[in-house]
């Protein structure tokens, strides 16, 4: 078991963050998303705000009210928006650290900390499942960090895990699928320079990328998880051979000198957030891909230009200096390469031979998550952020049908659902006077930052409705479609997650801490604060048997940071009954119903963490922390089980001033080891549920 804090460790104080890096440290920041946060926001379009339609809104809500009620009204009362919070009921335990709460949410919460450990309540104990460097496939040597190379690294686990799933195989074995997001070459790689990366380094840093497959041995008794040698094990890395399908396969946008077809892409980057299809394949999304292309500067032709910086391409060398050692990273040389990434990959993790396929029609943008419901008749539908200061929300929902069953006809059409379909955007619309959202964070007069909304079609096969856009043109600058409809920007749209009861969909809106600063957007009914540095989580209300609506209601459910700042929301449940939680990432439920958050970069001062919150009930709106994870680590892709938890721990250790020399964390091998970014399994000592 880890170190409990002492009482003086335990409790620290939750100051505002200061620095456009929120919580995140600068070397996060710097090889994580090329430091976005310092550069100008790439959406620059005149699009309105909430703010500034709401006096026009307030005119029609009841039209628009009618026609949200109506297509709720077949869902029953688990899909309408709950009611306000009115208090707990008399026989509720409020004492936060009594360790009653929500079922599945009985657990003492974890005090905020930063200790270099991961720390989990009391009668839980956790272990690393598989580490950075840890054999994948049939040869790899064991982890040497003096002795790294490319081929060892190819056959290895990779570098920073973001989205984990894990698939049942069989009755002793699950199969796990891990993003590697992106690498941190100081740590990784002992005197690395900067300026003159090696060809080994960049070569290593490539095959860290990706994903991997491995399957898992499951103890029976304990349910601890082991990696083992398994046919179905593999590396997708950013050499691997990727095939463009759907609507703008083949573009004119998409071919280089290498794939004259525009069909065959090397490569899979940046890998974040994801989700499980309805059919057992796995969706992967490509984030921050703009940082690993030099050049872009040089670029002269003015249309190009323009797409290039509104998806964040600028500058000349880029940080790792890929564009040395392959033309394809030179934007000067290969403009169309960054077309062709920013995309949602989908993979068949029990098809060692399936060639992973980018799927064109759920457009290209920074790619947070993807993840699926399914309409009444069968039709998917899928949600996605693109995580970026004042970005958008986005929605595909596909043409056909899932065929059950596992039958190879039925595996080959269910291969095809995401390729045809319609592309969406969402507007949000505030029901509040404007005057009533001033940047502090006050609630309205109504009770609620709630309001309405609308999917606006992009895009359906070769069909477009964007004006002067092609259909191709909107999937490969879909940030552009979306500028030219007027959707609504957002404070950085990360992780959704729908219930898996009522199907409410749950977004994490991390930060944005350019939110009301002079010439930026102003607070609005969905992103309410000024330098908005903790975030929030929205609930966005559809139809129960019509999740293909073009209407919905939306509210916020969280409004994260300090309880004791005024300006932060727990759904009206007492503020000082909950544990504080800043910059929501990744979202998970369990088999209760409850929301757990993944948090990144939390700007409160302690270690990110995990925690759980009920969504509906007595208990709704308390916030309850299960564990933190080590100095300078992210919290990242919770998997919530009945006896288990299950969360990647990225890049430990990644503090300002970091090396291998002077590594910022040991975990998790201890004093003497450098850190190594790892999976971890939380169960209880007695194996008892998760919560009980």
């Amino acid at each position: 078991m880890p170190p409990r804090p002492t009482t003086d460790q335990r409790i620290i104080p939750l100051p505002l963050a200061s620095t456009n890096h929120a919580g995140r440290s600068a070397l996060t920041c710097r090889y994580r998303c090329g430091d976005a946060c310092f550069h100008e926001a790439p959406n620059t379009s005149a699009n309105p705000y909430l703010g500034d339609v709401i006096a026009s809104a307030l005119s029609r809500r009841s039209l628009l009210r009618s026609t949200a009620v109506l297509s709720l009204a077949a869902a029953g009362t688990a899909a309408v928006a709950a009611p306000a919070f009115a208090g707990p009921e008399p026989d509720v335990e409020l004492s936060l650290h009594g360790g009653r709460g929500a079922r599945g949410l009985s657990f003492e919460p974890v005090a905020h900390n930063k200790l270099d450990s991961v720390v989990v309540p009391p009668g839980y104990e956790q272990d690393v499942v598989i580490r950075w460097g840890d054999p994948v496939l049939p040869g790899a040597p064991a982890f040497d960090p003096a002795k790294q190379t490319a081929a060892a690294q190819a056959k290895q686990f990779g570098f920073n895990v973001d989205y984990l799933a894990l698939l049942d195989l069989d009755h002793d074995r699950l199969v796990l699928v891990a993003n590697h997001e992106y690498t941190s070459e100081l740590v990784m790689f002992a005197g690395y320079s900067a300026a003159n990366p090696t060809r080994e380094q960049v070569e290593i840093a490539w095959a860290a990328h990706g994903l991997s497959v491995v399957v898992l041995a499951e103890e029976r008794r304990s349910g601890k998880l082991s990696p083992v040698k398994h046919r179905l094990n593999r590396r997708i890395t950013a050499t691997s051979k990727l095939e463009f399908t759907g609507p703008a396969a083949g573009s004119a946008l998409l071919k280089t000198s290498a794939d004259p077809a525009g069909r065959t892409v090397l490569g899979t980057l940046n890998n974040c957030g994801g989700g499980v299809t309805p059919w057992g394949t796995v969706l992967s999304g490509e984030e921050n891909f703009n940082q690993y292309f030099g050049n872009a500067d040089l670029v002269t032709d003015p249309t190009t230009k323009a797409r290039l910086t509104r998806y964040g391409l600028r500058g000349t060398a880029s940080e790792r200096k890929w564009e040395r050692f392959d033309k394809r990273f030179d934007v000067a040389q290969e403009p169309n390469e960054t077309n062709r990434h920013g995309w949602v990959v989908e993979i068949d993790p029990f098809d060692p031979d399936f060639v992973p396929r980018k799927r064109t029609a759920l457009g290209r943008f920074k790619h947070e998550a993807a993840e699926p419901r399914l309409t009444p008749d069968g039709r998917v539908v899928l949600y996605m952020g693109d995580d970026e200061r004042f970005d958008y929300f986005y929605k595909y929902v596909s043409k056909n049908s899932m065929r059950r069953g596992n039958s190879q006809a039925a595996r080959r059409h269910n291969l095809t659902l995401l390729d045809e379909g319609t592309l969406y955007v969402a507007k949000f619309t505030g029901d509040s006077p404007a005057a009533e959202i001033d940047g502090s964070g006050k609630l309205p007069s109504d009770g609620a930052f709630d309001g309405t909304g609308e999917w606006v079609a992009l895009a359906s096969g070769s069909k477009s409705f964007v004006p002067g856009m092609t259909a191709e043109e909107v999937y490969v600058f879909t940030r552009l479609a979306a500028d030219k409809v007027g959707a609504t920007k957002m404070d950085r749209p990360e992780d959704v997650e729908p219930h898996p009861d009522n199907g409410t969909v749950y977004i994490a809106l991390t930060n944005n801490s350019d939110r009301g600063v002079a010439g930026k957007a102003a607070p609005d009914e969905a992103n309410p604060r000024t330098r908005n540095r903790h975030g929030q989580i929205m609930e966005v209300m559809e139809s129960r048997n019509n999740a293909a609506a073009t209407s919905f209601r939306w509210r916020l459910f969280l409004v994260c940071g300090d309880p004791a700042d005024p300006s932060t929301y727990f759904a009206g449940f007492p503020k000082d009954k909950v544990s504080a939680v800043s910059c929501p990432d990744n979202l998970a439920f369990d088999r209760h119903g409850n929301l757990w958050i993944a948090t990144d970069g939390s700007a409160l001062g302690s270690n990110d963490g995990l925690f759980g919150v009920a969504v509906d009930g007595r208990y709704r709106g308390q916030v309850k922390q299960f564990l933190t994870v080590p100095v300078g680590a992210e919290t990242c892709g919770p998997i919530i089980e009945e006896r288990r938890v299950i969360v990647a721990v990225q890049h430990p250790g990644e503090i300002d001033g970091a090396t291998v020399e002077k590594p910022g964390s040991t975990w998790p091998g201890g004093p003497g080891t450098i850190a190594r970014p790892s999976v971890i399994a939380v169960r209880r000592t007695d194996c008892g549920r998760i919560g009980d």
